[in-house]
């Protein structure tokens, strides 16, 4: 027997309907008036529905909204909500119609604990970035995948075995709506696979002014195996992965045509996305009728590509033999041969690969190309050198852009309101302004510390409630869950560890001497205790290893009240952790942590941080707002560097973080502590914000790369046909270009500071012309081996024309400091049109 399904909710009166508005965009979650406005109708059913507004309304009971009506305080917050909704998003909407965007491509996004679309740090930064972008009016649409059972459920054995399960997705609790074109009809779009053609519905999830749509494959117009490829994120065999990837890059931008929008700039998160070049090909192909090399110039160009892992794993790679019968089919009517493809995605090198790398195929494709902190985009230089060969590592084109969080959606309620009343409203748009970091002073210590103290009680409840939860999972004594209820203390030094459990991240390094740290757990006079939380890749037996030897560890009788361990690692967790421990810990093995944005959101909040100087924290850290664990150093032997590192955590916990705590020179504040507290506020308020994160890719990326857009296009196509004849002419004669070991007019083996020499050198360009051409020197400080390791250029002058393509170029050198300098000359294309192409054009002094 067939059935069909129908839901019935309470009739919301018609003076109430702005919550169902408000329900339906993500905006409410980064917005405490707008939590508020949900959790006082029914405070208890707010936490049952796990603060899910559609859930949690389709629940209350029809007298308690009818009776809403005669609350005037409600109705008042319900006034004031509505009004600031309409003036941030409402008065922005667009009509129907071709809208030139930016478009973010990714495969997961962190928006909110009710919404299942995210496995860690890569979806929250996501999720913040369309905040942020939607905060600052930024012309953004996103796309990504409609998961039915999203990343999986943690739960422990009896061992602290690490399992996982998937429940389904409630869809209909989830705040999405059918996408419709400019002429509304509901979109569907195809790839087609080897097997046939996959189908996907799209639907729409409005987060405040930018709407992110996600593609569905669990439809019934598709086979059951074409029906798994949106099951799971990261789930599933290869090649569902990379159906997954396919349909994300060519089925997303399908869809964003289809929906009347015209990328202008594309961004791709991570090589998870680096497909949707292909999707964009095609539309330039189709729609605007450009031959295969005019728009190649035109998305290599407009393209912008975040690579977020040094960890050489994390660049994800597929078989050719998988994707060649999967390119053949899903763009033949372009003919554009599979091998061509694969090889955009491959190193340029003359043997034979066997892997199509999707980081390789983000980089040639996107002219701006950054890593995620300033130490990632170095350690990311070195890594993808050679795609660049005789290019010098620090120009490899590989720029950084810091990466920061959304202060709204992690700070305390209790922070928030103590922020607005002493850092003035200015501080949510523009945290970074100094009248505002300086008022951070001003928040009387008690207020700041009583604010924090709320937080760790809260967090304490919280981790009680959850222990509790796991043990009766698991059908413990009952004597084990009454000790439950007593776990923790509020008012102990709280430390949390809260990431992805993988070996690098080191989790278990405060672990490396038990009866050491045990002294520390069990000190009557200066208690700490540690939560933990996190789970490890279902595949990652070394990481569940690391979350047994926790559990076995905080099972010993003596600690057992001082070390938890909170499962199923979520947004919600998180979010209480960072706003409720003390400290902050974090302990990677460098230079493998790209950013790691959980301390950020830990230090918003007054959390000090404690890390090994890696990704973000080399940027953060002062000895005034946190600690660091060694010196930066980075070891050859990983065993001797985690002895090394486990001491010099357990010294800075006994001789700094401890003492500095129980420090309470006025009875119950510990003032030297609320001193870093206002330190790392301003340190994290000042630059580790999603705000200045975005901002920075509106300077640095999406606004040139949106003018590059619109000039290459114009005239149809006139700038783009160009570039494609210089690229060929480049090609075709760049091999002949020579340029002779430079000269000097005088002895250098000994200057002084501001004394000056003369650099000649001769070049032949054959059929290139100087105007296509910059003759420079190179120079900078060397190393023991003499290579040059911070490399300066200055653009040398024509002197002498000897026909026949030879030509002397001079350049007048100034001694800058003191130190041991080396030089040469060089030759690359004129003009910033050619500095990030793969492999490039360069000429060195032979």
């Amino acid at each position: 027997m067939k059935t069909q399904l129908f839901n019935v909710a309470p009739a919301v009166p018609a003076e109430l309907r702005f919550l169902e508005t408000l329900a339906y965009n993500m905006w409410w979650c980064w917005h405490l008036e707008a939590i508020e406005l949900f959790r006082r109708i029914n405070p208890q059913l707010w936490r049952e529905t796990g603060h899910n507004p559609l859930e949690f309304l389709s629940a209350v009971p029809q007298k308690r909204l009818e009776a809403l009506l005669d609350d005037d305080g409600f109705m008042r917050h319900l006034q004031q909500v509505r009004e600031h909704f309409e003036n941030s998003v409402e008065k922005f909407k667009t009509t129907a119609g071709t809208q030139t965007v930016i478009a973010y491509f990714s495969l997961e996004y962190g928006i909110h604990e009710s919404l299942r679309l995210y496995s860690g740090g890569l979806g929250g930064l996501a999720g913040d970035h369309l905040k942020a972008s939607s905060d600052l009016g930024i012309p953004m649409v996103a796309m990504g995948l409609l998961y039915r059972q999203g990343y999986f459920q943690q739960f422990l054995n009896s061992d602290g075995w690490q399992q996982e399960r998937y429940p389904e997705n409630e869809i209909h609790h989830m705040p999405l709506t059918r996408a419709c074109d400019p002429n509304g009809r509901q979109v569907q779009v195809t790839v087609d696979l080897p097997e046939g053609q996959l189908k996907a519905n799209v639907w729409r999830l409005d987060m405040g002014r930018v709407p992110l749509f996600l593609l569905d494959a669990n439809i019934p117009d598709n086979p059951p195996d074409f029906r798994q490829i949106t099951a799971q994120l990261y789930g599933g065999d290869r090649r569902t992965r990379l159906r997954q990837e396919l349909l994300l890059g060519i089925g997303g931008f399908r869809t964003l045509v289809a929906l009347g929008y015209e990328p202008g700039v594309c961004h791709i998160n991570e090589g998870h996305a680096a497909f949707l070049t292909l999707g964009r090909l095609e539309h330039l192909m189709t729609a605007r009728h450009l031959d295969l090399d005019t728009a190649l110039e035109v998305i290599q160009r407009t393209d912008v590509f975040t690579t977020h892992t040094p960890v050489p794993a994390g660049n994800e790679t597929f078989a050719v033999d998988l994707v060649r019968p999967h390119l053949q089919v899903a763009l033949k009517h372009l003919g554009i041969p599979p091998e061509k493809i694969i090889g955009w995605a491959q190193p340029p090198q003359d043997g034979p690969v066997h892997e199509v790398c999707m980081t390789i195929l983000g980089l040639r494709m996107a002219h701006y190309a950054n890593g995620v902190s300033q130490l990632h985009g170095r350690v990311a230089r070195r890594m993808w050198a050679h795609l660049w060969p005789g290019r010098p590592e620090d120009e490899i084109p590989i720029r950084h852009v810091t990466n920061g969080i959304h202060v709204s959606s992690w700070l305390s309620p209790d922070n928030s309101i103590l922020y607005d009343r002493y850092l003035g409203p200015q501080w949510r748009e523009h945290p970074s302004d100094p009248r505002v970091l300086q008022q951070v002073l001003q928040i009387p210590d008690d207020e700041l510390w009583r604010a924090h103290e709320l937080g760790r009680s809260r967090l304490v409840r919280i981790a009680r409630e959850r222990v509790e939860q796991q043990l009766r999972a698991r059908n413990a004594p009952r004597s084990e869950i009454e000790q439950a209820k007593s776990v923790l203390d509020h008012d102990a030094l709280t430390i949390g560890f809260a990431r992805r459990f993988v070996t690098y991240k080191r989790a278990t390094l405060i672990l490396r001497d038990p009866q050491r740290l045990e002294a520390l757990l069990t000190n009557e006079a200066c208690p700490v205790q540690i939560i933990f939380a996190g789970k490890a890749h279902p595949a990652d037996d070394l990481g569940k290893d690391l979350i047994r030897q926790i559990i076995h560890f905080a099972r010993r009788p003596s600690v057992r009240r001082r070390v938890v361990f909170l499962e199923n690692y979520d947004i919600a967790i998180a979010r209480a952790m960072v706003q409720g421990v003390d400290v902050w810990l974090n302990t990677p093995m460098r230079p493998h942590e790209a950013s790691g944005t959980s301390g950020m959101k830990a230090a918003v909040n007054g959390v000090l941080h404690a890390s090994i100087l890696d990704g973000w924290w080399c940027e953060g850290y002062s000895r005034e707002c946190g600690w660091a664990i060694g010196h930066g150093e980075e070891y050859d032997d990983p065993e001797y560097q985690n002895n090394v590192e486990s001491q010099a955590l357990y010294n800075i916990l006994e001789n700094e973080i401890i003492p500095t705590f129980y420090n309470r020179p006025t009875g119950d504040l510990p003032v030297p502590w609320i001193k870093m507290m206002k330190a790392s506020i301003r340190m994290a308020l000042g630059y580790f914000t999603s705000h200045r994160m975005v901002a920075e890719y509106k300077s640095l990326f999406y606004d040139p790369a949106m003018k590059t857009y619109v000039d290459l296009l114009a005239d149809g196509a006139r700038q783009a046909r160009a570039l494609v004849t210089q690229r060929e002419r480049l090609r075709a004669l760049w091999g002949s270009v020579r340029v002779q070991m430079p000269t000097t007019d005088r002895e250098i083996s000994v200057l002084h500071v501001g004394d000056t020499f003369t650099v000649t050198t001769r070049v032949f360009l054959g059929q290139l012309s100087p105007n296509e051409v910059d003759v420079e020197v190179y120079y900078g400080p060397v190393d023991s081996q003499n290579r040059i390791t911070e490399s300066h250029v200055e653009k040398m002058s024509i002197v002498e024309d000897n026909g026949g393509g030879n030509y002397v170029y001079r350049r007048e050198i100034t001694c800058p400091s003191t130190g041991r300098f080396g030089f040469t000359t060089r030759a690359v294309p004129r003009g910033n049109e050619w500095k990030a192409v793969m492999p490039g054009f360069i000429a060195w002094a032979e």
